[in-house]
Parts: structure tokens; sequence; C-alpha cells
């Protein structure tokens, strides 16, 4: 991300994650609430909706590992086994417990597999078109997994048109050039194109393998969201998601593609706060008795 850009989206934050400096910010007052951001994106995806949820929470959010303006560097483990862990250990870093989570994509597996794999809990959890069931994976990542270092080794310009023509696919509106620049930013030049065709390379089933049977262990309230356009995750993922967990919330969302949060900000501010809003009225209604 250039300097202008960082100028208006805080990752002050600096965390070592073994010897690897993974970026976070943090903003308003309350109950702590994370977001996570998926692939190929980064936390600037949460810059309109970050705003209206730190009126009522603590908000958290970070880029993932090898991801944004947190480290990338070659033969990087970027992979789902991996974010897991620093989520874990990002919560202890900040000293929160329970917090509400709202993740998208590969973050909504990351949030999933730290729940169920390092026992983390959630007051509510929030998940956006997530990658949560296998097989997974679009046209150019099967692709670009059979050849990775053919990838790499494209010329700037090309994998340059090929990144936009992917990112812009995840979205139902156009995206302007300034919003595509937020997300082209990380992925380029010698250090960034390496990175981007690095963790498509370690993208793997058996990341939600190791979950999807045992999404009936989930211990708090979830709400999934999913954009009615999604060309990447098929709106039916999303309802056979929602039927593995128990008394799960399922809501499409119109007008919106896979870059849910992109497309709807408005729409995914008012699902968290209601998420919020019923659990916190479910847990009152507990006390009473």
């Amino acid at each position: 991300m250039g300097t202008s850009e960082a100028a208006d989206w805080d990752l002050a934050g600096r965390f070592d994650f073994h010897g690897q400096e993974v970026r976070y910010g943090a903003t308003g007052a309350g109950k702590p609430l994370v977001l996570m951001h998926g692939t190929p994106f980064s936390s600037v995806v949460w810059r309109r909706i970050a705003p209206h949820l730190a009126t009522h929470r603590r908000v958290y959010y970070f880029d993932l590992l090898g991801y944004g303006r947190s480290h990338q560097q070659h033969g990087q483990d970027v992979s789902l086994g991996i974010q897991n862990r620093l989520f874990a250990a990002l919560l202890d870093h900040w000293d929160i417990d329970r917090p509400d989570v709202v993740a998208h994509d590969f973050g909504g597996t990351t949030a999933l597999r730290t729940h169920l794999l390092d026992r983390r809990d959630y007051r509510t959890l929030t998940l956006i078109d997530p990658v949560a069931l296998s097989p997974h994976g679009s046209a150019l990542v099967q692709t670009a997994r059979r050849h990775p270092d053919a990838f790499i080794e494209l010329p700037g310009y090309i994998h340059e048109a090929i990144l936009r023509a992917y990112i812009a696919g995840a979205a139902h509106r156009t995206l302007s050039e300034q919003e595509m620049s937020r997300y082209l930013q990380p992925w380029l030049g010698e250090v960034g194109q390496p990175a981007f065709y690095r963790q498509i390379a370690q993208m793997d089933d058996r990341y939600t393998d190791e979950i999807q049977d045992r999404y009936t262990e989930i211990r708090c309230p979830v709400t999934i969201l999913w954009g009615e356009h999604d060309a990447w995750v098929p709106v039916e993922n999303g309802r056979r998601l929602a039927d593995r967990i128990p008394h799960a919330t399922f809501q499409t969302v119109a007008e919106a593609g896979h870059l849910l949060p992109e497309d709807r900000p408005e729409t995914v501010v008012a699902a968290v706060r209601d998420a919020i809003d019923r659990s916190a009225a479910a847990s009152a209604a507990t006390a009473d008795r």
C-alpha cells in the first residue's frame, strides 16, 4: 500500500509473529469486535464499516500474514494452517476474550478454525461469503496452483492485468480506480507478485476438510451473509453451510457479489448490529430466568 493509502487507513499497530511483522489497527470503545478480511484482499475492505461499528464497540482489524501491509517473504507459510494460529496469538496480544467476530472469505475460514481448533470463544460470529466447504478455488486459483512458477515469472504488466480482472470479478459493481488500487498495490512489484502466487499455491482443501464436519460444535450465534451475485462461491454453498450450523441465520444480499463489504457495506453494518443486539437480548433473557 502506498503512502497515500496509509494516510487514510490506520495500521499503526505492529505485532511480531515468529519474526514476521503483522500490522493492525483499533478504533472505538466498548466490548471487543474483530474484523477479518479474506483473499486476495486486506483490512482496507473494512474501511467503510469499521467507523460505524466503532460507535458501539472497540473494533480491531489486521492484515493476515503475507497480505496487505503485513510481512511478505520468500518461502513464507501464509496458508490457512498458520492464519488461525496468528489470530489466536493476536487475541492474546490484545488481551481480549469472547469478541464479536466479523469475517469475510478466508477470514471466515480462519475464524472457524480458531474457534474449533484453538478453542477460542466468540460472543457472535458473522460470516460473509466464507470459504468454509470443500472443494474450493476459482479457475484462476486452480490454474495458478498447478503452475505457480510460471505465473511468478509473468511480466509485471500481464500480472497486473490478470489481477485487475480477478478482483473486478469479486465485486458486483464496478470498482473505482482508487478502490481497485487499494487491492492491487500489495501484490505488485518484486515482492508483491511472488507473494500473490505464493498464497494461491498454498490454498488446500485440507484446511476446510479439517473443520467442515465439526460445524455442529460451534458455540456462539452465527449469522451468514451471502451476495446473491457471488461469482466465486455460489450462494448454494451458503445455504449448505447454514444447514450444518445449528440455529445459524442465513441472509442473501441483493446487488452484491463475493466482495460484499465493498458492494453493500451498509448491509454488513446493519447485520452485525442486529446479531449483537439479538445476542444481548438472549443473554438478558437467560439472566432473568
